[in-house]
């Protein structure tokens, strides 16, 4: 009989506390059995939720322990690589949240060093691959059922975001999301990246100068327009609608119960990411602790997709600051992903 597997959540801010409580309340087959986290409040606070789990300050020490079998990785991105090495290194299975790091050179570095072991041991946390809507999507481009896919409309908006919120977060922390799901939907990786100042949102913090227009080019001809909106005030809403020869397809749309009432018709709509893509959160960490489990150990975008999206922000963040279209170009996917 197969152990239940012992799973290290490193990192127990906001997206770490949310994975422990998954793990712990709807993940069959897995449990916490480590956190690390150098923030002594933090740790304790997280280890409540998760009865007899040991406490480390560092990676390492866990490690040494041996006080795991497998490492969810929730630091900010920052901190990714220190993280991912040791555990690489120590022959652990890693799921590990986005980005795989914040750039493109040291994503390769990760990626190179990964291939020193027999097969993929990343899956990196772009959870929109695991909501139903976008897995249907993708099986309808699939499937040619409405002919070829010839362009994707696109839109990701936020209620508002926190004063600590940058410029090129809007590329590197919101639009990060579409550069893996919208070609992975598309079947095809982007070669081009664009954007697009339309007027200012008065209501934006001072520093911002949003919405953007991202448009993104793929290698299969395909075109991809995608309206970035972090302050738009009324909700947390992600749409996309397809384009085919014969006819389209849309998701996102706000479902639920529909209120008629004083001559309006009302449908609530989520606030935030937590509740939009939760059910996307439980099947990607469902899915990666099965993989693990029977020796699979990825069940979802790898290392190599990790590194692509690098090189898709990176593009973005010059479009945004540069203008112009910006190229991304890209090797070959190694063997070693196929």
């Amino acid at each position: 009989m197969v152990q239940d597997l012992r799973i290290a959540v490193v990192g127990a801010g906001r997206m770490g506390s949310d994975h422990i409580q998954r793990i712990t309340r709807v993940v069959s087959g897995a449990y916490v059995s480590a956190i690390v986290e150098p923030d002594a409040g933090r740790a304790q606070a997280a280890a409540a939720e998760a009865p007899g789990a040991a406490v480390f300050s560092r990676i390492e020490e866990a490690i040494a322990a041996e006080a795991m079998d497998a490492v969810l990785v929730s630091t900010p991105g920052q901190f990714h690589a220190p993280v991912l090495e040791p555990a690489l290194e120590a022959r652990l299975p890693i799921l590990c949240e986005k980005p795989l790091t914040q750039d493109s050179a040291s994503s390769l570095d990760i990626v190179e060093l990964e291939q020193r072991l027999d097969r993929p041991h990343i899956q990196v946390g772009f959870m929109r691959r695991f909501d139903d809507e976008y897995a249907q999507l993708r099986e309808l481009v699939a499937s040619r059922a409405s002919g070829e896919l010839m362009m994707v409309r696109a839109a990701h908006r936020n209620p508002d975001v926190p004063e600590q919120y940058t410029q090129n977060m809007l590329i590197t922390d919101s639009v990060v999301h579409e550069f893996d799901v919208l070609p992975w939907v598309a079947g095809s990786r982007v070669v081009s990246v664009e954007v697009k100042y339309p007027r200012r949102n008065s209501l934006a913090l001072s520093h911002l100068r949003e919405p953007i227009l991202v448009i993104m080019e793929l290698e299969n001809g395909v075109l991809i327009d995608l309206e970035m909106n972090v302050n738009v005030q009324f909700g947390y809403q992600v749409t996309t609608e397809a384009v085919f020869e014969r006819g389209i397809a849309r998701t996102g749309e706000p479902s639920g119960m529909q209120v008629w009432r004083d001559g309006r018709v009302s449908t609530t709509e989520h606030t935030g990411f937590e509740t939009r893509f939760a059910r996307a959160y439980d099947a990607q960490v469902q899915r990666w602790v099965d993989a693990v489990r029977d020796g699979r150990l990825v069940d979802g975008p790898n290392a190599w997709d990790g590194y692509l999206v690098a090189l898709c922000c990176e593009a973005g963040v010059r479009a945004l600051t540069d203008g112009g279209v910006q190229s991304v170009v890209a090797p070959e996917r190694p063997a070693f992903y196929a």
